[in-house]
């Protein structure tokens, strides 16, 4: 796949993105280039390669999942300019 001068502009326009003169055809070579990359990996033959989690071969440390932190709703309920049915009301800012 690659792309035209034209669709590059369309893109950029539809991008709201002012492209220079000079920068269509640059920008349209560095996407071009970058879809050829694309092709070239997917013609790697990659059957019997198990997918893999991780570039490396590491193990995560793993922890129990538990809440550590008490629950302090009330306190800064407590504290809140305005509450109401243990929301907190906020001033309107959009009309």
């Amino acid at each position: 796949m690659s792309l035209s001068l034209d669709q590059v502009q369309r893109i950029a326009d539809l991008a709201r993105i002012e492209l220079a003169p000079g920068e269509a055809e640059q920008t349209r070579d560095q996407l071009n280039g970058i879809f050829a990359l694309i092709e070239e990996m997917q013609a790697v033959n990659t059957a019997g390669v198990a997918p893999m989690a991780h570039a490396q071969d590491v193990a995560q440390r793993l922890r129990d999942d538990r809440a550590v932190e008490t629950d302090r709703h009330a306190d800064f309920q407590k504290i809140a300019p305005e509450v109401e049915a243990g929301l907190y009301l906020v001033p309107k800012v959009i009309e």
